[in-house]
């Protein structure tokens, strides 16, 4: 059940405890007049006052709840898939990429050769939250590098979903 309708029925419920409790004051009230020659003195008026406002800040406390039910908002599921892709056998056809010369290797950064060699260690694709994972590197330190990557043209990012998936251009 959705916390709303959990909430509409728990202020319904406190709704129908609220007429209860009045209709039961009310019936008291009248055996308590019939019955006590005492009048307004009577222990037992007082009595009734402290039990109405029990009752009735019991029932506040069941609406308050319910209100709580509905004005919350509902928890949301992560559902979190990983991408196996598999390499294949062809190699006319595969997924790894030519690897990258020389000269580029020379011209990259310690933490910049590092990315790239974790790219091709997982078939020349890998989600950039994985980089971030493997690395220890920090998430911003990790979107400049892809970005001076990407505009040297050794990699390219595709969007998918929330996260980016980084790919070694094959024509290195």
């Amino acid at each position: 059940m959705k916390n709303k309708n959990v909430g509409y029925l728990i202020v319904g419920i406190s709704v129908i405890i609220g007429v209860i409790i009045s209709i039961f004051n009310n019936a008291l009230k009248k055996i308590v007049s019939t019955s006590c020659t005492h009048g307004p003195i009577c222990p037992m008026w007082g009595t009734i006052t402290t039990q109405s406002w029990i009752s009735l800040s019991l029932a506040g406390l069941v609406l308050v709840i319910g209100l709580f039910f509905i004005f919350t908002k509902e928890s949301e599921k992560v559902i979190i898939k990983k991408i196996n892709m598999p390499a294949k056998k062809d190699t006319t056809t595969s997924l790894v990429p030519k690897k990258i010369n020389e000269e580029e290797l020379k011209l990259l950064d310690k933490d910049e050769k590092e990315i790239i060699e974790l790219i091709l260690k997982e078939n020349g694709s890998m989600f950039q939250s994985d980089i971030v994972d493997k690395t220890g590197m920090h998430k911003v330190k990790i979107t400049r590098i892809l970005d001076n990557l990407e505009g040297r043209g050794l990699i390219e990012r595709k969007r998918r979903g929330m996260s980016n998936i980084i790919i070694l251009n094959r024509t290195n």
